[in-house]
């Protein structure tokens, strides 16, 4: 199924080049949000997130033609992504932090209800900690962990996106996430606070 789903977007991709609005359309939809939810890690600012995502499309479009399908498409477009994003980021000095209060209220009075809120915002509260933690990392350690940890990107593709060989990215990977353990230790009490880190 996931070579018909790729030749599908190989014919999407050469469909935008020869200047089908609808195609490259298409590949907005699949990848959007995808690329909004990168954007959103490194800025935690959902309108900066929402501006970086229209500019990276508007990047990938320009530069269609210059692409020949030596890597997946969606590698091509994680790079652009990375590189825009950096740019952004470096222009700004630091990404501005933005509180994440915009979880949605639950109107149910039943407790299982009130329960799963509360376990979701505890689980908010350790995700953004973690979050402000990477923000403080040096880059080439804060770029890996995102696109692993909080991307979930394979090891293979992190390696094509930054252009790294695989153990150097398992080792930054290793020494970020150390970091990230001293750091996260004293605010991470009870039951295994910092599994987000953990996935190997």
């Amino acid at each position: 199924m996931s070579e018909h789903i790729r030749m599908e977007e190989k014919q999407l991709v050469r469909l935008a080049q020869e200047g089908s609005p609808a195609a490259f359309e298409e590949l907005v939809a699949k990848y959007q949000p995808k690329v909004f939810s990168m954007a959103l890690s490194f800025t935690r600012n959902r309108e900066a997130a929402d501006d970086l995502a229209q500019e990276i499309f508007l990047k990938a479009y320009l530069a269609l033609p210059r692409f020949h399908g030596k890597s997946e498409f969606g590698t091509w477009l994680y790079r652009i992504s990375i590189n825009h994003i950096r740019d952004f980021l470096r222009k700004k000095g630091r990404a501005k932090e933005v509180s994440l209060d915009d979880v949605p209220e639950i109107s149910f009075s039943d407790r299982e209800q009130a329960e799963k809120a509360e376990q979701e915002r505890e689980t908010e509260a350790r995700r953004t900690l973690v979050q402000t933690f990477v923000r403080s990392l040096p880059e080439k350690y804060r770029v890996i962990v995102t696109l692993r940890d909080i991307q979930g990107l394979a090891y293979e593709e992190i390696s094509r996106i930054l252009k790294l060989s695989p153990g150097t990215v398992d080792s930054r990977l290793h020494r970020a996430r150390r970091m990230l353990r001293v750091k996260l230790a004293p605010y991470l009490t009870g039951e295994g606070g910092a599994n987000e880190l953990s996935q190997g």
